[in-house]
């Protein structure tokens, strides 16, 4: 018996409000329930693994006994999916790994089994690991970011940049605006060749600001290209206007294509004053620069920020071409590029 359709009605005061706290909490609960269900079965796994590697030791049981285990479990629980021989020594491994249960409870049982996957593939330290997993937790990575992020060394590049910015914020925000910059920028979306120009490189990470903004990290927010500012009757661009939501500053990013020169800091500078005078809130930080060029020395680089007191940052940008081959397989060809800058320009 089908339900009669009803008549709706103008809805009472204070419904609409309501009806939009009921929704946020049924999808909070839902989230809940979806972390709590990750949780007892990343937990399951660990616990598996854990078994496995106890008997393994203790009563000389060898390989063969994960065939046996799979099939058996296979066949008292044909439902589940992920009894599998090679997901079973995947458990073997991830237990292996993280010995300490509290932290498998209170971290890594946030992150999907297959995330930890990608960590016990692509990762061989516990440190690295350790980092990995909670910077994938702290923003929202999927698992193909987080590959993305492992194979192009986060880690190795988070904080490198030559800035001043010790002596030019202070120091809660010295500390994050440092941690917020990388050295280099790897920029392998774009399928650019190396001697690319600024524009054709500036446009290009316009067409794909959302790979742009992954390779950032958390936190920007693109605000503007070729940003328009008036000084003195005098017309002048920014390359890129972003916005740092946890720094609560803008961020200017000037592209040279050649190696960094001293006098690129001078219009740099003079354009975190126009932003901090003509677009900042009382409300903001100090606007941050930051210069992307294709080569820097780092010497010459620190000894032309020592005396600035703008908060400035000097990182390297790297194309395709820098990259190892393995990783330019599923870039974009150049010819799709140029299909996407040219429609971007008609």
């Amino acid at each position: 018996m089908s339900e009669r359709p009803i008549a709706l009605t103008e809805p009472p005061e204070g419904y609409r409000e309501w009806l939009a706290d009921l929704k946020s909490r049924i999808y909070a609960a839902q989230q809940r329930a979806t972390l709590a269900v990750n949780g007892e079965l990343l937990l399951l796994y660990w616990q598996i693994g854990c078994d496995i590697l106890a008997r393994q030791a203790e009563q000389g049981w060898g390989a063969k006994v994960i065939d046996r285990l799979s099939h058996d479990l296979r066949k008292a629980f044909p439902e589940i999916k992920g009894f599998s021989p090679r997901n079973l020594k995947y458990m073997r491994a991830f237990a292996q790994a993280w010995p300490d249960v509290e932290f498998v409870q209170e971290v890594l049982a946030r992150l999907p089994w297959y995330h930890h996957l990608a960590l016990l593939d692509k990762l061989e330290g516990s440190t690295e690991r350790r980092w990995y997993a909670e910077q994938a937790l702290a923003h929202n990575w999927s698992r193909n970011v987080l590959v993305m992020q492992i194979e192009t060394g986060l880690l190795g590049r988070q904080g490198q940049a030559v800035t001043n910015f010790a002596r030019a914020l202070p120091p809660p925000q010295s500390d994050l605006a440092l941690e917020s910059l990388k050295d280099p920028y790897r920029l392998d979306f774009l399928g650019l060749g190396a001697e690319a120009m600024e524009r054709e490189i500036e446009s290009a990470l316009v067409q794909h600001v959302t790979d742009f903004l992954i390779e950032l990290g958390a936190g920007f927010a693109f605000v503007g290209r070729q940003v328009h500012l008036e000084v003195g009757g005098e017309d002048f661009y920014l390359d890129l206007l972003f916005y740092h939501l946890r720094l609560r500053c803008y961020v200017v990013i000037e592209l040279k294509a050649g190696e960094f020169r001293p006098e690129h800091l001078g219009q740099l500078g003079f354009y975190l004053t126009a932003v901090d005078v003509q677009v900042k809130h009382d409300s903001d930080g100090p606007t941050i620069g930051l210069l992307l060029c294709k080569s820097k020395n780092k010497v010459v680089a620190e000894y032309a920020l020592r005396d600035s007191a703008r908060p400035l940052g000097i990182a390297e940008y790297q194309l395709t071409e820098a990259l190892p081959e393995e990783l330019k397989t599923s870039l974009p060809t150049i010819e799709q590029i140029e299909r996407e800058l040219e429609g971007g320009a008609s």
